[in-house]
């Protein structure tokens, strides 16, 4: 049974950064592909950012192109959403998930295993 725990949430001004890290246990994370969602209140689950098992091939929301990078390290079991220049909108819980397909999707419901979510707020 595959089990994610992200952490690096936290509370941060507008323009700063955040990294949030998720780990993999269970099974082996090379054969999952990774992403990040968000959920703000009120509103439903968000793609972020997802990388191939490999690490070669990343995707990103148009919302966060050029200021998120997601990356793994497939000898940590651990995937990473580097946050930079965030914004007020970006105040989210923050989900890591693993896709048992090679190539991940933005679509939550292709996801099999999901982490309990880390929070993120920024202020103006």
């Amino acid at each position: 049974q595959v089990q994610l725990v992200e952490s690096g949430g936290g509370l941060v001004q507008a323009g700063g950064s955040l990294r949030l890290s998720c780990t993999l246990s269970g099974r082996t994370f090379s054969n999952y592909a990774m992403g990040w969602f968000r959920q703000a209140p009120g509103k439903e689950r968000q793609f972020v950012a997802r990388i191939t098992w490999s690490g070669g091939t990343s995707y990103y929301a148009d919302s966060v192109k050029g200021r998120f990078t997601i990356s793994r390290d497939n000898a940590k079991n651990t995937v990473y959403l580097q946050m930079n220049r965030l914004k007020p909108e970006d105040t989210a819980v923050y989900f890591c998930a693993a896709s048992g397909s090679w190539y991940g999707s933005e679509r939550p419901g292709n996801y099999d295993s999901w982490g309990q979510g880390t929070q993120v707020t920024v202020s103006s």
